[in-house]
């Protein structure tokens, strides 16, 4: 095998990093040697002809069949295999894997000892976007469900952008000049030389995170085998570069200029959360959400990291590309391994169940591949039903069509479209013998400069409320915390108004929602400036909550503590006897003395307190407030970067 099968497979997910290694070194060798060559490998099966082994016995059963093997599938070909005594034989083996690492089944086939098989899916935790008339994905679903024309007359105060010619319409993004630089710990001056496309990913992949319950101590859990905590990849599609245009036709010597480059926008992410994962920017038109979703599932599968963000960003802020039906859009997805997500007590949206990038992405729809060809009857994504909803989005059409399919699949309803005028419910099917099938939604996106990706979207079934978890306060805090006190009280207040609408949502009324001040403690950041109240009952959190952010005082029974600048002054966090102190004072029930710790900046590490427990509620909790304002390219009488006037 040549060097560039090796990397072809190493890149591919289906080669250990070491044993590249190994195969490459040999490949070197045998350019010296005089031993016979082999004859070349079979190429890999077809990604999308392989359906997930059945879970290991310990999983929880899954209630929907899986598709049958295509029975025209190549059998698996090892790395290692001998040449056959005939050229034209493919050797049989058993699949390659490394010695140490996770083997991937194939249809059929029997784990090695010792080494079990590993279901090779991608559960979706955590997904966020703004887009067209929609500054959340509940409006956006409502729009998507409703067919709603998102088109409108370009913005008359859009920063940057010329009098369009009369009658232009397109799809825009509201607020793309405005940024909060206070929640990230940037400065006003930085952020307005940073591209308003970095800008918005980052909120959006912040609340991506926190719908995944991963900013708090669960992103500390996230590790490789033997790797450092905080394994999470960003992978981020954009291919636009507006504003270092509109900073240039204004450029003098000595003036402060944007970046050149996207690397800032993986790389702002992973620098401010301290991430250790790959961090990559993608740009293949089109294609470029889809794929950096190919790439971030080959990094899990190579368990580069333990989690990825992923997720595509366009933003119009130039005059030359205001084009009729031109499009805007932001949105980022959480990926896990399907098994650690259940295992972790993680919400899943759905299911990643194969990608494909490049020319392979063009090359699956044949009529044997009755995986692909059954998924066709569902939703089925495309650069066009795209640019229907939310115009010619660039660099986020991707990620919008793999959002839409994610939301259809969620809900078991089918969107406008395909000859549909109206939303419909979307029914399972049944295989031969009667078994209900899991819906399936495929995502195509082809670019006009021949990029291609493709992504099959799983639904996966609803997980019922771990025992115990009623609905209803535990005994634990419930924790609210925010970069600022006029943060706080933002954040405040919109949790206090989603509480009150909670009934409304089938809650029963009284309680809090099952599992969320835990979902909180273990899943939200421990940012400066902190709440904490008795999760006792919903009327008086909500009180509580609204007392806070109308007067800053929440009651006799509330905490507060503003942290910046002295956080743990005793230093106990660094100490190694604390984790066990904390541990001791928890079990033994002393919630209250913990949670003053913690209110004086002691580290507190929720997720081993309850280690026993998931650390995401069954209802989604609502975002961290940004409190945005407006920031642009602007100087001084100097010539240094100076801050607009906030606004509202």
């Amino acid at each position: 095998m040549d060097e560039r099968e090796i990397l072809t497979r190493f890149k591919a997910g289906t080669l250990g990093r070491d044993d590249a290694a190994r195969l490459l070194s040999g490949a070197g060798q045998a350019r010296t040697d005089t031993a016979p060559p082999r004859p070349p490998a079979a190429p890999p099966g077809d990604p999308y002809t392989r359906p997930p082994v059945q879970p290991p016995a310990a999983a929880p059963a899954e209630p929907y069949a899986q598709p049958s093997v295509r029975p025209d599938a190549d059998p698996p070909v090892p790395l290692d295999a001998e040449p056959s005594a005939d050229p034209g034989a493919r050797p049989s083996a058993e699949p390659y894997a490394p010695p140490d690492g996770p083997w991937y089944a194939e249809p059929g086939a029997v784990p090695p000892p010792g080494r079990p098989a590993v279901e090779d899916r991608y559960a979706v935790v955590g997904i966020a976007g703004r887009y067209p008339l929609a500054p959340d994905l509940h409006a956006h679903w409502e729009n998507l469900r409703t067919g709603r024309d998102t088109s409108r007359a370009v913005p008359v105060t859009r920063p940057g952008l010329a009098p369009a010619p009369p009658g232009r319409r397109g799809h825009f993004l509201e607020g793309v000049a405005e940024f909060d630089p206070e929640f990230f710990g940037i400065t006003p001056a930085e952020g307005a030389l940073t591209d308003p496309q970095e800008r918005l990913f980052l909120e959006v992949a912040w609340e991506a995170l926190e719908s995944a319950g991963c900013t708090g101590s669960r992103l500390d859990a996230l590790t490789t085998p033997g790797g450092p905590p905080r394994a999470l990849g960003v992978f981020v599609g954009v291919s636009s570069h507006d504003y270092a245009l509109l900073a240039a036709a204004s450029w003098t010597d000595g003036r402060p200029a944007p970046a050149a480059g996207h690397g800032g926008l993986p790389g702002r992410l992973a620098s401010a959360l301290e991430l250790t994962g790959p961090a990559r920017a993608v740009d293949t038109a089109e294609c470029s959400a889809l794929t950096a979703l190919h790439l971030a599932v080959g990094a899990l599968r190579r368990e580069e990291c333990a989690a990825a963000v992923v997720g595509g960003v366009e933003l119009l802020l130039h005059p030359s590309r205001i084009r009729e039906g031109a499009g805007e859009g932001v949105g980022a997805v959480v990926l896990k391994p399907l098994r650690r997500a259940l295992d972790d007590g993680d919400r899943v949206h759905a299911v990643i169940r194969d990608t494909a990038d490049g020319r392979t992405a063009r090359h699956h729809d044949r009529p044997a591949d009755t995986r692909t060809h059954r998924r066709t009857d569902g939703a089925h994504e495309t650069r066009e039903s795209t640019a229907r909803r939310i115009g010619s989005a660039g660099a986020a059409t991707g990620i919008a069509a793999l959002t839409a399919a994610v939301l259809q699949v969620r809900h078991g309803v089918l969107a406008p479209g395909d000859g549909r005028g109206a939303a419909a419910p979307w029914p399972r099917t049944c295989d031969d013998t009667g078994r209900e099938l899991p819906r399936t939604a495929t995502v195509e996106i082809a670019a006009d400069g021949g990029c291609a990706a493709r992504a099959v979207v799983e639904e996966h079934p609803a997980a019922e409320a771990p025992a115990g978890d009623a609905p209803g306060g535990d005994d634990g805090p419930f924790l609210l915390s925010a970069p600022t006190p006029a943060h706080l009280a933002a954040t405040a207040r919109r949790f206090a108004d989603w509480l009150a609408g909670a009934a409304d949502a089938g809650h029963p009324a009284g309680a809090l929602p099952a599992g969320l001040a835990r979902a909180l403690r273990a899943g939200r950041a421990a940012l400066p400036c902190r709440l904490a109240l008795p999760a006792s009952d919903a009327p008086g959190v909500i009180a509580a909550l609204r007392r806070f952010a109308d007067t800053g005082s929440a009651g006799d029974e509330a905490l507060t503590a503003d942290l910046r600048g002295e956080a743990d002054p005793m230093d106990l966090g660094g100490l190694p006897q604390t984790r066990d102190y904390l541990t001791a004072l928890w079990h033994a029930g002393h919630r209250e003395q913990v949670t003053r710790l913690w209110l004086n900046g002691v580290d507190v590490d929720w997720t081993a307190l309850e280690a026993a427990s998931p650390g995401t509620a069954p209802a989604e909790p609502p975002p961290s407030v940004h409190l945005r304002r407006p920031l642009w390219l602007s100087t001084d009488a100097a010539g240094a970067a100076r801050e607009p006037e906030p606004t509202g």
